[in-house]
Parts: structure tokens; sequence; C-alpha cells
């Protein structure tokens, strides 16, 4: 059963997340300045046009007075690196083009490694894809870091923050907009709604009471109908839920426990060069294995290495070559490295 303090907690949630629209919506005719906050490959982020460093590290934001001074009370762009997001393709038919956001979120545990919980994500404008369809790009990364930075910038002042990043073809992809700490800001509006809510409240209980004395008998009848739809539906749902609930109980042990295999291969396939054919491919825990057929067996290694995603590629059978083979057929296998980390 619910209890009064979950509902106060659910209340005051969607209170907080209204007024903080209506705080956005006002705040983007505000005076306020916008800066731009860039995150460069070395972890550091810096002010656009200014030049100056800023360092996020241990939960706080490291920078100089001035700096300082320029974000409490300023709206900040924050542009991250595209290296911290998994990008995966989601097609889909053109008439979901008003429906993407629920779309994607119900599909986002199966084109990245993580939950719509666990991540923060966005996605490209739609592109026609021909046939009534539409496709998107999906930007995804842990919640947590990115919350973190997020917090922190708001702890120095800042009076919103909109997240994004672009993606390898240079397309912009929002992911968070007007996340800030703005308790201030959004007293007014939260006074104002609660005095709204108060009112439609007391106009649904004189609805309701004239409803009580004008249609009691009515909303019986309707009332006993509705119980016994809800009782066949019922019984119907409970036999196709113990069947869908087995299957995604096995979904879910599957993808906890299997590599992100998706991530491997597309890594693999950016670090072979053009000439080099793989006719298989074995992930076990955290250890590849490939074959194939190439032109410079022993470059591979080399290759292999200087991606971020492997670590330690040695050959574990011997490279051979056959007439009839197109090149050396090559054995190797190297360590998966962790696909996401921390800025260091």
């Amino acid at each position: 059963m619910i209890s009064r303090q979950q509902i106060g907690r659910t209340y005051a949630g969607w209170l907080d997340g209204v007024a903080a629209a209506v705080t956005s919506v006002i705040g983007r005719f505000g005076s306020s300045a916008m800066l731009h906050l860039v995150e460069h490959d070395d972890g550091t982020f810096r002010l656009e046009g200014a030049g100056e460093q800023v360092r996020f590290a241990g939960g706080t934001i490291d920078c100089s007075r001035e700096t300082a001074a320029k974000l409490n009370g300023a709206r900040v762009e924050l542009a991250l690196k595209p290296s911290r997001f998994f990008f995966g393709p989601l097609e889909v038919p053109r008439r979901a083009a008003d429906f993407l956001e629920g779309v994607v979120r119900a599909q986002i545990d199966r084109i990245t490694p993580w939950t719509a919980t666990e991540s923060i994500f966005g996605w490209s404008a739609p592109a026609e894809t021909g046939q009534d369809r539409i496709a998107v790009t999906v930007a995804a990364a842990p919640r947590a870091p990115i919350a973190a930075l997020v917090l922190a910038l708001s702890e120095l002042g800042a009076r919103a923050v909109n997240v994004f990043t672009l993606t390898p073809a240079g397309a912009r992809i929002n992911l968070l907009h007007g996340a800030a700490g703005r308790g201030a800001e959004m007293a007014a509006p939260r006074r104002i709604l609660s005095a709204a809510l108060l009112t439609l409240a007391l106009i649904a209980a004189a609805a309701v009471m004239a409803d009580i004395v004008v249609g009691g008998d009515l909303r019986h009848r309707q009332d006993e109908v509705s119980r016994q739809i809800a009782e066949r539906r019922g019984l119907i749902r409970a036999g196709n839920d113990a069947i869908a609930n087995s299957a995604l109980a096995q979904l879910e042990r599957r993808k906890n426990t299997s590599a992100a295999s998706v991530i491997v291969l597309e890594a693999l396939s950016t670090a072979l060069p053009d000439n080099t054919y793989v006719t298989e491919l074995r992930i076990e825990g955290d250890k590849m294995q490939v074959v194939g057929f190439t032109q410079d067996a022993p470059s591979l290694i080399r290759l292999i290495e200087r991606s971020q995603h492997f670590s330690r590629a040695t050959f574990f059978a011997p490279t051979t070559h056959a007439p009839s083979d197109p090149g050396d057929r090559f054995h190797i296998e190297a360590q998966i490295k962790p696909v996401f980390s921390p800025p260091s």
C-alpha cells in the first residue's frame, strides 16, 4: 500500500520538475550569460573564447576565481567529448517520429550496455531512409559521472547546464537540458503551482460531491462492469506474464553474463586494415580470439594493441599460408579493456 510519505515525495518530485521546466523557459528570455564549456582529450574543460581551463576531480570543480565568477549565475553549454559515449543506429517507422523519446527509452538497453535508468542518452535529428522509415543515431553513457559534473557546476552557481555531444559525423546530440540546482529560482513557480493545484483540488472535490449525489447509482453499475472486465483481463494477463517473465529473465541473465559483442566487433573492424578478413570471432569473459586472413600478420598485433579497447595481443597458434588461401591465416587473442572509463 502506498504511504503518505511516498505520495508526498512523488508530488514534490513532480512539482520540482514542472517548476524547473517553467524556470528554464523563463531563463531563455533572461539576461544571464551563456558560456560554452568544452571537454578536451586530456580530461580538462576550457571556456570557449576565453581559453580558461577548468578541471573536475573528486566531485568538485577546480578553476580560477575569475572563472568561478563567470560560471556563477550563467547558463552553461557543456560539450562532452564523443569518446565518453557509445553511438548506435536506430531505425523506426516514420509515424514514430512524434514518440521518439519513448521509442529510444524502450530500446536503450538493447542497443547500449546500460538500461535507461543507468544511462544518460540522446539522439540525433531523424533522417529519411526510404520506405516510410527514419533513422537516428543514439548516444549513451553512464549517468553517474555526468550527473556528478553537472552537480559540481550547479554548486558553483550555474543557473542552468545544457549537456550535449557530437556524433563522429559532427551532428549535435542533446542529452540534458537546464539541469542545475536552482532552488531559489524555483520557489515562486512552486508557490504558484501549489496554489493552482489547491484550487483545482477544491473544484474537483466539489465535482466529486455533485457526482456522488447525482449519479451514485450509475457509478455503482459502471464500477461493477469495470470490475468484471478487470477480472477477465487479469486472468488473461496472468497467463501471458508467466511466459513473458520467464523469457525476460533468461534474456537479462544472458545480457549480464555476456560481453558486449557489438562493441567488440565495432572496435575490431576499426582497428584492422582493409586487406584483413575475419573468419572467426570468439569472446570468453574479458578475452577475445580472432581468426582470419591478412597480407601482413605481424602488423596486426601492433594495430590491435593501439586500439583503446584491447591489450596484450598475441598469437595463440602458428600463422600459416596455404596455396588456396587469400593470405596468411592468423590466430590472435587479446584482452578486452573496459569500453567506457571516467576521464583522467
